[in-house]
C-alpha cells in the first residue's frame, strides 16, 4: 500500500490550502482514510477521518475550517483547509484505517507553512 500526500507549501494567514493523498488502488475505496498533522515539536494529532460509508469525523478544532472529502474513482483524498492559522503549520499526513482499529498504513506528509 502507497499513500502520497501533496499540496503542501507557504501561505499566509487566512489563505486555503487543499491537499491530496493518492493511495494504491485496489485498496482505496473499501477502507477509512485520515488526516493527522504533526506541528512542531508536538505529537502527531488526529484532523479528520472519512469512511468507505462516507461519514465524516472531525476534531473539534478544525470543525468548520477543514472539509475532508474522497473520490474513490480516482483513489484519492483530499482535505480543504480554509482561513488558516499560524497554528495550522504543521506536516500534514494521510493513513489509511485498519480493519481492526487505528491507522495502518501512512504517507510521508507534505509540509503547510502558514506566515502571519
Amino acid at each position: 500500500v502507497q499513500l502520497q500526500a501533496s499540496g503542501g507549501g507557504l501561505v499566509q494567514a487566512g489563505d486555503s490550502l487543499r491537499l491530496s493523498c493518492v493511495a494504491s488502488p485496489r485498496t482505496f475505496s473499501r477502507y477509512t482514510m485520515g488526516w493527522f498533522r504533526q506541528a512542531p515539536g508536538k505529537e502527531r494529532e488526529f484532523e479528520a477521518a472519512i469512511r468507505w460509508t462516507g461519514d465524516i469525523t472531525y476534531t473539534d478544532s478544525v470543525k468548520g475550517r477543514l472539509t475532508i472529502s474522497r473520490d474513490n474513482a480516482k483513489n484519492t483524498l483530499y482535505l480543504q483547509m480554509n482561513s488558516l492559522k499560524s497554528e495550522d503549520t504543521a506536516v500534514y499526513y494521510c493513513a489509511r484505517g485498519a480493519p481492526a482499529g487505528g491507522m495502518d498504513y501512512w504517507g510521508k506528509g507534505t509540509l503547510v507553512t502558514v506566515s502571519s
